[in-house]
């Protein structure tokens, strides 16, 4: 995919370099008075469009078939791994029924089981970025505050920090999975840039999200270059940097304004403003809105 990217780049650009050739041939013929070259040139002119116009969809319907291919590939390998996956956990099931005496063997039994169940929501990540891909993915209401101490409570499975929680109940209508990897990523990295011992405050109010935690922080050159692809934090190498940029691609996706606000040695604050989402806000505009027809 991205060779015939590349390729169509340099297709268009020779494309437009030959029509404003054209063109200028045309004003230059209009201003000296010679008919047979605007003629001539504006010929050639739509032949060009007519190539161009063919060349593009020859390289369109390959890049088409590309895609399928691959498309199709990817539910075949999704729809093999699904029969392990299940395989796994009914056979755990089973077994902590027969070792129920035998606490190491639960232990054991237990670690398969969260393995399995973070292979289950990885497999229906990928289900959905695949389908993300293909067509839009449908938005839908929920509470926030709920959804926040699911992930909270998978977070705590880390055992690293502790969490101080203050939710108001709030509805949005959003695309779900999508705000619970842009979540994770934010608690991950709070998570990973700070201490054990140091907490990591989460607030919903007023439509507005505030994680923050107090770890290493972040200086202005950080902050800058934080939403760059692939970018890496001086203080931690791990991992490949596309956290935050995948976090930004997706509040532009939904409308959501996304701050962060950092110091070095201090700790960083991520603010999301769910205005754009929040179900509450679009009833007050709609109650504005009944308000205003009601006096005229």
């Amino acid at each position: 995919e991205p060779c015939y990217d590349v390729f169509m780049k340099k297709e268009m650009w020779f494309f437009i370099l030959i029509n404003m050739f054209l063109m200028a041939m045309v004003l230059y013929g209009f201003f000296g008075g010679n008919i047979n070259l605007i003629i001539n040139t504006l010929m050639t002119l739509v032949g060009v469009l007519i190539m161009g116009f063919a060349f593009n969809t020859y390289l369109l319907g390959r890049k088409h078939k590309v895609d399928e291919d691959v498309l199709h590939l990817s539910r075949e390998i999704l729809h093999e791994l699904a029969i392990p996956l299940s395989t796994i956990q009914a056979n755990t099931l089973l077994l902590k029924r027969t070792c129920h005496q035998n606490e190491k063997s639960l232990k054991r039994l237990g670690r398969i089981e969260d393995a399995s169940r973070r292979l289950e929501r990885l497999y229906a990540e990928l289900i959905y970025s695949i389908n993300k891909e293909i067509h839009i993915v449908e938005r839908e209401t929920f509470n926030l505050a709920r959804l926040i101490e699911e992930r909270i409570e998978v977070m705590h499975l880390f055992k690293r920090n502790e969490f101080i929680v203050k939710l108001e109940a709030t509805n949005v209508l959003v695309d779900k999975i999508g705000f619970e990897k842009m979540l994770d990523n934010i608690l991950n990295n709070a998570m990973k840039y700070s201490s054990k011992g140091s907490p990591i405050v989460v607030t919903l109010k007023d439509a507005m999200l505030s994680i923050q935690d107090y770890g290493v922080g972040m200086d202005e050159w950080e902050l800058i270059n934080i939403y760059n692809r692939y970018y890496q934090s001086q203080n931690n190498n791990q991992g490949e940097g596309i956290g935050l940029a995948l976090v930004r691609a997706y509040c532009i996706d939904e409308k959501i304004d996304i701050n962060i606000k950092s110091k070095k040695g201090k700790g960083t604050e991520v603010i999301l403003n769910l205005h754009q989402i929040s179900l509450a806000n679009e009833i007050d505009m709609i109650k504005r809105a009944n308000h205003i027809k009601g006096k005229d």
